[in-house]
């Protein structure tokens, strides 16, 4: 990997003053605000996975999905309490990353920067797919990969021009899905109190079907493990607190009230699917909300929750592109990506770090085009437990960073996890548990192994990094940059 200092790939850094230093300075220029912070975060949590992947768990599980979400958001809330301590007593470029990097050592943090980057780039192909077959509902005749790649260069554009350019287009996605949850939960209120023209109301859909938990507790704890991957995203935040104008206050903020979202949002919304619409229901597989909608007679329930979705979508890749090109920058800093990516614009975006994450989405969506069953199917389960390793790896640095912060700097531990250290652990052990549970439930399993597969890469990746740093330097030099 090239360890030149040009003008054009000189380290970037976080500007204190929030103001852009160009490409000469290297500067992530501060344009993101409070009001885009909590709506990145929101936007984060809430993708297409509540409303269309829901409904795949409610089917195998019955009423009972209720529990399976309140447990795998309660141990969300966990892990992003862990990771917003970290962030707010040492605000970091690639937050995570070089928290895991400080902690756990320069092997761990490159494969956790890595594993990441790999993860979001996966994720812009899937959403500029889903994306794309959605808008195909009103555009028949256009073929699949041409749609798909126009939502992907048309959300690139977009995050070319700037961190506020992003956080805009992040804020106002983010806002119509709230509404529309808002507005869900309330029709669904109106119904089950009997409000609804022509409602009988009541919650008797919770038990009338083979009971609360008609497939068993089994069934409900082994759904917990998809759960988890639906609440994959609410730490962006903490990543773009490098372009925020206040870093620590907005994900103070910003994670302090994910509690209420998770319940609202996730929990209180599939309780409302079970208890208007029968778990049975060949619809509620197909998508819940619409389910829902077609109960309630709302006019054109189908195509109403088709936009919503097309905007859960657009929204999640958007965040996708932000985030895969704000880790590879990341990874920079320490000589653990190739420096040339550090270049940034005027606008003070690096733009050959979003290039690289966009071209390999590219690539994943021609893949889905030509061969779906094969390449892209792989490229699906090879990311599938990656971010919940991600997770473990969050967990067991912040175990370590808060025992250095209370001998160091006690005062910068402002914000803290609740109950540690024992909190602390049950939730590296609950998050270690979730993972092992894959390796043995048939829906999870190659998923499971795949990701591991991918792991092992990255990890060669590192060897192979470290052989060389050796070979011209005699060792990785101070911070883990090479010599």
């Amino acid at each position: 990997m090239s360890t030149g200092t040009s003008p054009e790939t000189a380290p970037a850094t976080v500007s204190d003053g929030g103001q852009a230093g160009g490409q000469a300075d290297g500067e992530l220029r501060k344009g993101l605000r409070r009001r885009h912070m909590s709506l990145i975060a929101l936007g984060g949590v809430i993708g297409a996975g509540l409303f269309v992947g829901s409904g795949v768990v409610i089917r195998a599980t019955g009423p009972a999905a209720v529990l399976s979400f309140l447990a795998a958001g309660l141990l969300t809330v966990l892990i992003m309490r862990m990771l917003a301590e970290m962030t707010v007593a040492r605000p970091a470029l690639g937050s995570f990353y070089a928290h895991v990097r400080e902690t756990l050592g320069h092997r761990a943090g490159f494969t956790v920067g890595w594993l990441y980057w790999y993860f979001f780039v996966i994720v812009v192909a899937v959403e500029a797919v889903a994306g794309g077959r959605i808008v195909r509902l009103w555009l028949p005749g256009v073929p699949l990969w041409a749609v798909s790649l126009a939502l992907l260069a048309l959300l690139t554009a977009t995050n070319l021009v700037s961190a506020r350019s992003f956080g805009e287009f992040e804020y106002w996605f983010s806002s119509v899905k709230v509404i529309a949850i808002v507005v869900f939960l309330f029709l669904g209120a109106l119904y089950l109190t009997g409000l609804w023209p022509q409602a009988h109301g009541g919650l008797a859909h919770l038990t009338d079907s083979g009971g609360f938990a008609p497939e068993g507790v089994g069934a409900v704890l082994a759904a917990v493990v998809p759960c988890v991957g639906f609440f994959t995203g609410a730490e962006i935040v903490t990543i773009a607190a490098a372009e925020s104008v206040e870093p620590e206050r907005a994900v103070a903020a910003a994670i302090r009230s994910i509690v209420l979202r998770v319940v609202g949002f996730y929990v209180l919304s599939v309780l409302v699917v079970v208890a208007v619409v029968s778990w049975t229901s060949p619809a509620v597989e197909v998508s819940p909300y619409a389910a829902v909608l077609d109960r309630l007679d709302v006019p054109a329930a189908a195509t109403v929750m088709n936009a919503v979705v097309l905007i859960a979508v657009l929204s999640c890749l958007n965040s996708a592109l932000y985030t895969s090109s704000r880790m590879l920058f990341a990874l920079t800093r320490n000589g653990d990506a190739p420096r040339g990516f550090t270049r940034l614009s005027r606008g003070g975006v690096p733009r050959r770090a979003l290039l690289a994450g966009t071209s390999a989405g590219y690539l994943s969506v021609i893949a889905a085009w030509a061969s779906p069953d094969v390449v892209f199917t792989f490229l699906i389960n090879s990311y599938g437990a990656v971010a919940l390793f991600v997770y473990l790896a969050i967990a067991v640095a912040q175990l370590r960073l808060r025992r250095k912060l209370e001998r160091e700097e006690p005062q910068r531990l402002t914000l803290r996890m609740w109950l540690f250290p024992w909190l602390s652990r049950a939730t590296v052990a609950l998050m270690a548990t979730v993972i092992g549970a894959m390796a043995f439930l048939p829906g999870s399993r190659a998923q499971f192994w795949l990701s591991l597969l991918t792991v092992g890469v990255v990890l060669a990746a590192y060897e192979v990094r470290r052989r060389r740093a050796t070979g011209r330097t005699g060792g990785i030099g101070p911070g883990g940059r090479t010599g």
